[in-house]
């Protein structure tokens, strides 16, 4: 197997109901892909833990856990990290759309190609995913849209930001 990389899915939340379901915390794009009955997940305080189910309540995913029958199992998971490991290469379902893992460490530039910071992290915020630069000015966020970041070269290893005043400078 080729180079692979530790991604953290979720994290274990409320237990929900007497029959060992717990919610999970989300934190991956594609949970469709992650979350899966039979799928082992590592925990982040070591040990594995395979899901027996996988269900969406009121926009909430909740599983079980085979071994973890009831509800006091699960309560003892509450803040578990959930971690798998995914080829590096692997790439997100759709098209235009990135993994946090892609972007990171990205060498920013601007419009005209100066390099003016790299990417630090992505952060997301309800409204919108958001780029987290530094820059030798600072920290500055810059929404992730099409508009103001039109272009993403993973194999050059940029992100070229559009022709906005402001973006990067403080305006008075």
């Amino acid at each position: 197997m080729g180079d692979v990389v530790e991604v953290i899915v979720g994290r274990v939340g409320r237990a929900h109901g007497i029959k060992g379901g717990v919610s999970v915390d989300v934190r991956t794009d594609e949970p469709g892909r992650r979350f899966v009955p039979g799928a082992k997940l590592r925990r982040g305080d070591g040990g594995e833990l395979e899901l027996g189910s996988v269900a969406w309540q009121r926009g909430k995913l909740v599983v079980t856990f085979v071994g973890h029958a009831d509800r006091t199992a699960v309560e003892a998971l509450r803040g578990v990290e959930l971690l798998v490991d995914v080829p590096a290469d692997e790439q997100p379902s759709e098209s235009e759309e990135y993994f946090d893992r892609q972007l990171v460490g990205l060498r920013v530039l601007d419009a005209e190609g100066a390099e003016v910071g790299t990417v630090a992290d992505v952060l997301h915020l309800p409204a919108q995913d958001v780029l987290q630069l530094d820059t030798p000015a600072g920290e500055r966020l810059v929404p992730f849209v099409k508009a103001l970041v039109p272009d993403v070269d993973l194999g050059a290893g940029t992100v070229t930001l559009a022709p906005v005043t402001g973006l990067l400078e403080d305006v008075e």
